[in-house]
Parts: structure tokens; C-alpha cells; sequence
């Protein structure tokens, strides 16, 4: 059986997306409509619209749509009875219980059958590394200074020498090639023959904020590159959404989490009794990352490395946690190179008091600033002062930047006055920037231009479409000259028969539910589009009824010569015509 429309429709209308949305992407209210970083690709200027009136959101970058159902399924890689689930038990909607479909059962089976492998995988590395084959392994974590609580609890392991030595163990637990193939840790081939991900590696176990392990690291024993291998992604790991410790560091009582460098960066320092440390997954600190923070912390502390990519990170991540909403600040390792080393030299103490002295982001990024200039030399000194200005006047909340712009003033020795001039002068400049930013658009490519092509021979059918979301009330001065099947795009042609039907029935107009009733992404995305393409406001009626009588009749026009060509009966071509050369002079007048 599968869920009632009436059950899926209950379940949305009582999770509102900003809600939903809000504790995934930081939202800012802009007019009616929230907007945030997309969370589905990377952009500096936000451009993630979140509608509280449709209950959709839709991104204008990367054309990313739909209601709050698909954004739970593309965030967090869920089907969709997962995604209905998960919002039910949010709403306290009981959901009655119910077969899965044949796709759903297979999708269930290989997500267990992955995290069973992943499981078996994870305990036999560890057999390994407390086994004589492992020694040389065990030998480097203690080495490092791990002692045997921290390597049982990060579940540490040892992939050994032998080029297909897990291949054959999880052979021998049942585990078929394609299955492994699909988990990331085996290589099936059939010229080179089947080979581990993973071998003469140390392994640090991924797992997810839930304790189940969802891929995998490894660090190189000996030479060899890359130093560090991490998992693939698969259905049950993304490197972009998931921080190493954060399984632990949830539950720490700090106020704020500590992000570092690495898998041995985050076991020494809870080894070292701060609990609250997590580190990215071999890859560049995401915004997605970030609000995965923001679940548990409103701070956030950098301890990385200090050699100038520590620095570089630092830089790079500062801003990501700025726009998702969350403080940060640097802790400062000289003259160690990693915190394993500051904790070895000065103790958990020393450790703790540099937390305490740690900067706060933005004066970190002074302070950089501060460095890459000769202070002695009057002209170097000036750029620094103008690059300081810079920096200060993209601060948008006037409290916080006279704040910065005071303590600037006096760290770095310049007169507060002259300061905040020139801060003042670039915050023209900034803003003007930050303006035009929204209307840069991409740089034109084939596929581009055929999308554009396409899109403007559907476009009267798609802005119709809008203009009866957004003004409903001008259905009754057009419905005696248009149906729902004078939409010849076929996608289109369901939307309006939807559409059509909540407006005959006088209903309040619902492009969520609409959008449920389909469950192809890229239709969900097209239909996102339909409803968020903008309509030039500030006409005047007479304009207004201009603009409509004109879509009105492209969309007739091009559903009668659509009928025209594929119609064989000469009578009915005789009224098609009759109808087009009347259609060439409609008009719509509300007057």
C-alpha cells in the first residue's frame, strides 16, 4: 500500500519549510521570501529564496527547487518515504503502517547491506591492528601518544599489506562483488583482478552523529601518496555534510566546539579531555558543515595548523561560519606546529588558557592583513590601512563595525577619525558591489543556449502559469478563452490541470501541493522554476491587462497550430482557423 495524497498533504502543511529549511541554511528575511547560501553548490552571494506563501524553495543559481519534502530528500540523500517519516515524527503525525514498494525495498537493502559491510569492514581492520599483522601500525598510534581508551573508542584500525586481504574477508561473510563494488572499499576489475581502497593504511572509521560508521580514512604507513585516502562518497557518506568526531562532540557540555585539521588533531585532543573538537573529512570546511555545528554550538573555535595553509584554512572558513550564523575564532598554536604538539609542551592547561586568548575572527583576519605589510614603510603602511577600511566596511551591522573600526584604531595605531572615513568611503562602494552582484549573469555556453532556446519557446505557457499563482483573481476574466490542455509542454499541461482545478474550486492556491503530486527531481526543479520566474510589478491595470492578454494569446495561438499540424479533419482545421484569426485580436479589459 502507499501513503494517502490527504496524509501527505497533512504532513507538509504542518512543517513549515522556513522552519524546516532554517535549521539546515541560515536564513535572512528579504521582502517576503527568505534567502541563504544554497546548500547545493558553492556561492559567496546568497541566492537560496525560501517562500513562506508557497511553501517552496528555489535556487537561482544552481536551479535547485521544490517543496519541503524534496529539500529533506536532496540534503539528506533520503527517499521519499524516508523524508515523510522524518517530517511526520517532527509534526507528531502518526503514519499507519505500510508495505514498502519494490524501489523502496531495494533502496532500504542497500543502504543496510552498506552499513552492514561498513560495520564487518571496520571491526575486522581493527582485529587487524591489535593482531602481529598490525604492529607496525600499533606502534605509530602509540608513537603519536594515543593510548589504548582513545584508540578503542575511535575504533582505530589497520588495513594490511595484502592488495585484496579485505576483498576475500568480506567475500567469506557473503558480501557479493557488486555489493562491495558500491561500497567504496573494494575495487572490482575485471583486467587488474579485485583490489581493497585500503591497504597497509592505518584507518580511522567515519561515523555518522548517530555512532554508525559511514566510511572510512587512511593514513599512509611508510611513503607512499596520498598520505591521507578517504572513502568515496555513496549513499550513506558525503565528506561535504559530515564532521569527524561530531559523534562525540555533541554530547560535550562546552559552550563551543573546536575545529581542526585531522583525524589525529581531533583523538589527541580528546584524549586530552576537550571532548568538543571535530575536524572536516579531507576536504575544505563546507557551508553545510557549518550548520551542521550550528545544530549544537553558536561558536566555534579554529585550532589549525600554524604554518601558512593552517593559516590559509583559517581564512577560508571564517567566512562560512560568519554567513551561517555562527561567531568564530582563532586559537593561536606558535610556536607548535599542530595542537598534539602544544598539548605535549604545555599541557591541557596551556591548551586551555590559549582557548581562552583565542581572537575573535575577524580581528584574526586583521591581524593577518597586519603582517603582509611593511608597517616601517609609509607607503606599504598606507595600502594596509586601505585594506583595513576594506575589510571593516563589509561588516553590515553598525554596532558590530564602529566596534572592529574602535579596536582597530587603536591596536594598530591609526587615528579613529581617518579610519572611519575611509571605512565610510569603501561602505559606498561595498554596498554598490553587493548590489550589482545579483544581476552578474553566467557566462554563455552551448548548453546554455539551448536551455535559453527551449526555455523561450515554453516561456508564455511558464509565465501563465506564474501570473495565476500570483494573481489568482485574474483566472476569472481568462478561463472562458483557456483551458488546461492549451498547454501543450506536457510537464506544463499537469501543472495547469492541478492548477485549474484549485482555482475552479476557488481553493487558496497551493504550488507545494502540486509539486508533491510529482516525484521526478528534474520535473520537481522545472516546476520550482514555473513558480519562482519573477513578473514585472509596478504596471498599471491598463499595462497589467496588456502584458496577460498578450501571454493569454500566445499560449491559445500555439495550442491551435499545435492542433492544426496534427489534425486530418477539415472541418475542424476550418474552426481552428476561424478561432486563431479571432484569438490575433484578443484583448483582456478589467475596465
Amino acid at each position: 500500500m502507499r501513503y494517502e495524497e490527504e496524509l501527505i498533504d497533512e504532513v507538509r502543511e504542518k512543517n513549515d519549510i522556513v522552519d524546516v529549511i532554517s535549521s539546515y541554511v541560515s536564513l535572512k528575511k528579504r521582502g517576503s521570501n527568505y534567502v541563504g547560501l544554497c546548500p547545493f553548490h558553492n556561492e559567496k552571494t546568497p541566492s537560496f529564496s525560501v517562500s513562506r506563501d508557497k511553501q517552496m524553495y528555489y535556487c537561482f543559481g544552481c536551479g535547485q527547487g521544490g517543496n519541503v519534502y524534496t529539500f529533506l530528500m536532496e540534503y539528506n540523500r533520503l527517499s521519499f518515504v524516508e523524508a515523510l517519516q522524518e517530517l511526520a515524527k517532527r509534526a507528531g503525525v502518526e503514519l499507519p503502517e505500510r508495505e514498502q514498494t519494490a524501489e523502496e525495498k531495494q533502496q532500504a537493502d542497500a543502504r543496510l547491506t552498506l552499513r552492514d559491510m561498513n560495520k564487518e569492514a571496520a571491526v575486522y581492520f581493527h582485529y587487524l591492528l591489535k593482531s602481529k599483522r598490525g604492529t607496525q601500525a600499533l606502534v605509530y598510534l602509540k608513537d603519536r601518544g594515543l593510548s589504548d581508551e582513545m584508540i578503542n573508542q575511535f575504533g582505530l584500525g589497520y588495513a594490511d599489506i595484502y592488495r585484496d586481504d579485505l576483498y576475500q574477508y568480506l567475500k567469506a561473510k557473503g558480501f557479493s562483488d557488486y555489493q562491495m563494488k558500491e561500497s567504496s572499499l573494494v575495487n572490482i576489475d575485471t583486467v587488474k583482478g579485485n583490489y581493497d581502497k585500503f591497504f597497509n593504511r592505518v584507518i580511522f572509521p567515519i561515523m555518522d552523529i548517530n555512532q554508525r560508521v559511514i566510511g572510512f580514512g587512511g593514513r599512509v604507513m611508510g611513503e607512499g601518496e596520498p598520505k591521507y585516502l578517504n572513502s568515496r562518497e555513496t549513499i550513506l557518506f558525503d565528506k561535504g555534510r559530515n564532521l569527524y568526531g561530531l559523534n562525540y562532540a555533541k554530547r560535550s557540555r562546552s559552550k563551543s566546539l573546536i575545529l581542526c585539521e585531522g583525524y589525529m588533531d581531533v583523538i589527541s585532543l580528546h584524549q586530552a579531555g576537550f571532548t568538543n573538537a571535530v575536524a572536516p573529512l579531507g576536504t575544505a570546511f563546507t557551508p553545510n558543515q557549518a550548520m551542521l555545528l550550528k545544530r549544537y554550538t553558536n561558536e566555534v573555535i579554529l585550532s589549525f595548523d600554524s604554518d601558512g595553509a593552517g593559516v590559509k584554512a583559517a581564512l577560508r572558513a571564517l567566512p562560512i561560519l560568519r554567513e551561517n550564523g555562527l561567531r568564530g575564532r582563532v586559537l593561536s598554536m606558535k610556536p607548535y606546529k599542530d595542537p598534539d604538539e602544544l598539548i605535549k609542551a604545555e599541557g591541557q592547561e596551556g591548551y586551555q588558557k590559549r582557548i581562552e586568548e583565542a581572537e575573535s575572527g575577524r580581528m584574526f583576519e586583521l591581524l593577518v592583513l597586519y603582517g603582509q605589510y611593511n608597517q616601517q614603510d609609509p607607503e606599504s603602511r598606507t595600502e594596509f590601512i586601505h585594506e583595513i577600511a576594506k575589510k571593516l566596511a563589509q561588516i553590515e551591522e553598525p554596532l558590530e563595525r564602529q566596534t572592529y573600526l574602535a579596536s582597530a584604531a587603536n591596536r594598530f595605531m591609526i587615528r579613529k577619525n581617518d579610519l572611519e572615513n575611509l571605512v565610510n568611503r569603501y561602505g559606498l562602494g561595498y554596498q554598490y558591489e553587493k548590489v550589482n552582484e545579483q544581476y552578474k549573469t553566467p557566462p554563455e555556453t552551448e548548453e546554455r543556449r539551448q536551455e535559453k532556446k527551449k526555455s523561450n519557446k515554453n516561456q508564455p505557457q511558464r509565465l501563465l502559469l506564474t501570473w495565476l499563482v500570483e494573481h489568482p483573481e485574474m483566472y476569472q476574466y481568462i478561463r472562458a478563452y483557456i483551458g488546461a490542455d492549451d498547454f501543450i509542454e506536457p510537464l506544463y499541461h499537469s501543472v495547469a490541470i492541478m492548477l485549474f482545478e484549485q482555482l475552479d474550486n476557488e481553493e487558496k492556491i497551493n504550488p507545494a501541493a502540486i509539486l508533491s503530486r510529482f516525484t521526478d527531481a528534474e520535473e520537481q526543479k522545472e516546476i520550482a522554476a514555473i513558480f519562482n520566474t519573477h513578473l514585472k510589478y509596478g504596471l498599471s491595470s491598463e499595462d497589467e491587462d496588456k502584458a496577460l492578454s498578450d501571454v493569454v494569446r500566445k499560449v491559445k495561438l500555439a495550442s491551435i497550430e499545435d492542433e492544426m499540424v496534427h489534425t486530418s479533419d477539415i472541418v475542424r482545421w476550418q474552426e481552428l482557423l476561424s478561432l486563431k484569426n479571432k484569438m490575433q485580436k484578443f484583448s483582456i479589459s478589467r475596465s
